[in-house]
Formats: structure tokens, sequence, C-alpha cells
């Protein structure tokens, strides 16, 4: 039986082991370094790209585990390629500057124009916004998809009411599920219900990088990513690694809220990504007893900052049930008639079409 063991025999055995608490496997996001096989020896070494111990102890049991089950195994040593250890000094250019962080940009296979939704402060209703630019921009015509980048609080699929999984090919490759005729690709399709992810930057890093180069996306004329609140890891994965045509700021009109969104806009700046400008999400609530409008966080916080900046105000957004509803049930506003946020989000995406060209 041993002389059928090899090291590929072993890869098709660690695609069925996750990473802890996900649905993940340990291939995927290259947890998995140097297979070697002498005998029913077996050595599978596993690669440190986080300082979590807890999720490399659980990675190495489980290796353990489905290795020592295959026919012909008689010892498994599981080591550990720790990767977290300082590098040394990377080569500089002639003047002694740092390597190009963007070397490994390119433009996705499929897709024509890449729009990020972002905020610097999470609870200003960027994924509703971002669930329903897409929308708008499909009832425009446009092949549209939508990347869920929010690693840690995938909302996505809660929206658009979809769970299904996506399918994964043996050489690694996803295909997004379809949802309300979009392409769609998220954390949450891949996790447990209600499963927390608790990871370092680096693993976030590389599920950001597999959404955008291992997912096959289909000819479309727009990706829309929903980015996670802040400005860090996953902000600069998705400008060192994909041209984009630009940014959506949301906002909300106080300035606890339009404080956070200056120093996002001044990040983008910095990263040579240009922002398209700003959405105002609850802006006003309309009474629907008498159609008044009441501006229960204040109004015109967005607007003012546009003007500092000088990008456009795209849309405000008024507070609607239609928004809280629609997005428990999966059923997002742009597909309510009536619903006053309707046609608010189609004048965005009029505007983003508009403003968004294909990066070169």
């Amino acid at each position: 039986m041993s002389s059928q063991l090899n090291p590929e025999v072993v890869r098709q055995a660690l695609k069925e082991v996750k990473v802890p608490g996900t649905k993940v496997d340990v291939l995927s996001i290259n947890l998995i370094g140097e297979i070697t096989v002498t005998g029913g020896d077996v050595t599978v070494t596993v690669v440190h790209t986080t300082e979590k111990e807890e999720t490399i102890a659980g990675v190495r049991e489980g290796v353990a585990k489905a290795v020592s089950a295959l026919p012909g195994v008689l010892t498994v040593n599981v080591p550990v390629d720790d990767r977290r250890a300082p590098k040394k000094k990377a080569p500089t250019g002639p003047h002694g500057q740092s390597p190009d962080p963007f070397a490994d940009r390119a433009k996705l296979p499929g897709v024509a124009r890449v729009i990020a939704v972002a905020s610097a402060k999470g609870g200003v209703g960027k994924s509703s916004v971002a669930v329903n630019l897409a929308l708008a921009l499909k009832e425009r015509g446009l092949k549209v998809g939508l990347l869920d980048a929010d690693v840690y609080g995938p909302s996505v699929p809660t929206m658009l009411g979809v769970r299904e999984m996506p399918e994964v090919t043996e050489d690694r490759k996803i295909y997004p599920v379809m949802s309300h005729g979009l392409q769609v690709i998220s954390m949450g399709l891949l996790m447990p219900p209600d499963q927390p992810v608790i990871w370092r930057g680096p693993l976030v890093f590389a599920a950001i990088k597999q959404f955008l180069k291992d997912v096959q996306w289909q000819d479309l004329d727009v990706l829309v990513v929903d980015m996670p609140p802040g400005t860090g890891d996953a902000q600069l994965t998705l400008v060192q690694q994909v041209p984009l045509s630009g940014v959506v700021m949301v906002t909300t009109p106080q300035e606890v809220a339009l404080a956070d969104v200056r120093r996002g806009i001044k990040m983008f700046g910095d990263v040579d990504v240009p922002v398209l400008g700003i959405v105002e999400n609850m802006s006003y609530f309309v009474c629907p007893n008498c159609s008044s409008e009441h501006d229960i966080f204040g109004r015109g916080g967005g607007g003012e900052v546009a003007r500092q900046f000088g990008i456009p105000l795209l849309a405000e957004i008024p507070i609607t049930a239609d928004i809280r509803t629609g997005g428990d049930q999966g059923k997002p506003a742009v597909e309510i008639d009536g619903s006053p946020a309707r046609e608010a989000f189609r004048k965005l995406a009029d505007k983003v079409d508009e403003l968004a060209m294909e990066p070169k």
C-alpha cells in the first residue's frame, strides 16, 4: 500500500482540512508548504502566516489526523515554517527607496472596472449602499459583480438573502454565486452562521487577495467592492492588487462620522486612488403620514466635506424602513417599488457609472 503513497495523494487529503472555525481549506489560503513522502513516513510543513498560535495548532492537528488516515502511512511529521521572523532587508533602488508596493497590481481578468464602496467608520450603512448601488448599476443594463471584502463582518449574504456555497475547483478557483442578477462572493458564504473570523492581518490579506485573484468573474462591466470600515490592511491590499476606477465614500451627516470620512479620503489620495464622491447616508427621514422631511442626524455634512475636498456629493440617501426590512429579508430597497430610497440609489448609480472611467 505504501507504494501508492505520494505527495499528490497527501495534498488531495488536505483539501478536507479546514482552518479552525471556517469552511476554508488549508490549501486555499496557502497554509501548506512542502510535502515529502519517504516510504510510509510523511512530512507536511505548515506555513505560519499568523501570530495566533491556536489557529496553527488546530491546523497541525487537522493535518496530522487527515494524513494518518491514509493507507500506508506509518509516521506523520508536521513541522512549522514560521514566516513571522524578520526578513533580511529588501533590496532598494538607486536612491534607497523601498521596493514598489504596487508591483503585483494588475487588472482582474473578466472585469472592466472596479469600484470600491468605503467608509472610515462603521455603522454608516456602507454595505447597504454597496448592495443597492450594485443592483442599480445592474438596472442600467450592466453586468455587475459584488465582492464583500468585509472579512470580519460580512453582511452582503444577509442583505441579498443568499446562502449558497461558492463552487471551488480542484485548482482552487472560485466561482461566484448568482443572486438578484449579480455575481457575488463573500466570506459569509464560506463560514458557518454566526462564526466570528478571528484572524490577524496576514490571513485577512490572503483572503482578500484570493477573492481578487482566484474568483472567476465572468465578463463584468463593473465589480463593486464592499470594503470593511477603516484605513488598514484590507484597504491597502485592494489598492495594491487592483487598479481602481474609483472609490465611493459613505458617511452620515453628524461630525463624528465626517471626521473619519475626511481621514478616509486623505488615505485614498495618498495612494493615488480617485475618490468619485461622497454619499450622505441616513440623510433625512420622510414622515410616512405627512411626507415632511426630518433631519434626525443633521443634514448637509456630507456636502460640506465634498466642497472641502473638491469632489461631488453623489447622493443623499433617506432613512427608510424599506432599507432596514429589505436588508434583513434579502430584498434590497432598489427592488422595492415606491421606496423613497429607490430613486436616490438609481441616481447614485447614474453618477457613479458616468464618473468611474475604466482604469488604464
